[in-house]
């Protein structure tokens, strides 16, 4: 039983130590990314990979996309906009109506650096993007999160 007792406080001795050599940012990209706000990307390089958007998907000019996955059902882009968070909040919502999507649910909360345009595409999928400015990104650019996925 000591032997058990011994692992068990070795394991959590290792994990507690596994995440002290990050910095403050790195930590706040996890736990926010964690919390289910998405995937904190403050630069990069542009991704020449096929994001997985509708044809029609709206994308600002200071916008640049660095990685683009699918999971499962699912296509997540991330990238980063050299725009203020209001400035992003109000382009897309701009740009969809545009494009003749329809914005189910927008929200922005300067006083957290945080913001999100729900989506309806014309081709029938759907998804959110979620924008996080303020101190999320120390170079001050603001990061870009989209999901799009099939209508269920």
């Amino acid at each position: 039983m000591l032997k058990i007792v011994l692992g068990v406080l070795g394991a959590a001795a290792l994990l507690a130590a596994a995440g002290c050599g990050k910095s403050e940012a790195e930590k706040k990209r996890e736990a926010a990314a964690q919390s289910g706000r998405g995937t904190i990307t403050c630069d990069g390089s542009a991704t020449s990979a096929a994001t997985g958007l509708p044809a029609d998907f709206p994308q600002p000019d200071a916008v640049t996309y660095v990685k683009a996955q699918t999971k499962g059902p699912t296509n997540v882009v991330d990238g980063y906009s050299t725009e203020s968070l209001e400035g992003m909040y109000v382009e897309y919502k701009d740009r969809f109506a545009e494009a003749g999507y329809k914005v189910e649910f927008s929200e922005i909360e300067k006083d957290r650096g945080d913001s999100e345009v729900a989506y309806k595409a014309k081709n029938g999928t759907s998804g959110i993007v979620a924008l996080r400015g303020g101190s999320a990104c120390a170079n001050g650019n603001v990061s870009v999160h989209i999901t799009n996925r099939p209508s269920g």
